[in-house]
């Protein structure tokens, strides 16, 4: 079974992305990280690839869409409480992020998210503890 999971998302400017999620608090590794590409630590055993989009292409043979018009995937990351999925939330708004949908509460899970400045989607939930099983 996989041990970590690095998702790869391609970026249409690399330092304003780095810049973007440096002020939502996140960390790169400079081991991974270059003119192509950075490495966002989101926890031990999570990071995201941002890619440009150039670098990107090279690992497929599809087109590359754009995220702004199209969406292909949902970034979606448990958080600790439900006032931590706000905190996150209103600091991508300040970062020049935007919300796509309104907070929600549904009793077992409370949820709320943005989309980035390359148009990429990312939730961000907090569950009660005893309200589900793990996945």
């Amino acid at each position: 079974m996989a041990s970590q999971i690095y998702l790869n998302l391609p970026v249409k400017d690399l330092d304003r992305s780095v810049d973007f999620f440096e002020k939502l608090g996140y960390s790169f590794n400079p081991d991974f990280t270059n003119e192509q590409g950075a490495c966002m630590v989101v926890s031990d055993n999570i990071c995201v690839m941002l890619l440009t989009e150039a670098f990107f292409q090279t690992f497929t043979r599809k087109p590359v869409h754009d995220a702004t018009t199209a969406t292909e995937a949902i970034v979606c990351l448990s958080m600790d409480s439900s006032n931590a999925v706000d905190a996150i939330v209103a600091k991508a708004v300040a970062a020049g992020a935007r919300t796509h949908f309104d907070a929600s509460d549904q009793g077992f899970m409370y949820g709320h998210g943005f989309e980035d400045l390359d148009g990429h989607l990312w939730e961000f939930v907090h569950m009660k503890p005893d309200a589900v099983p793990n996945c």
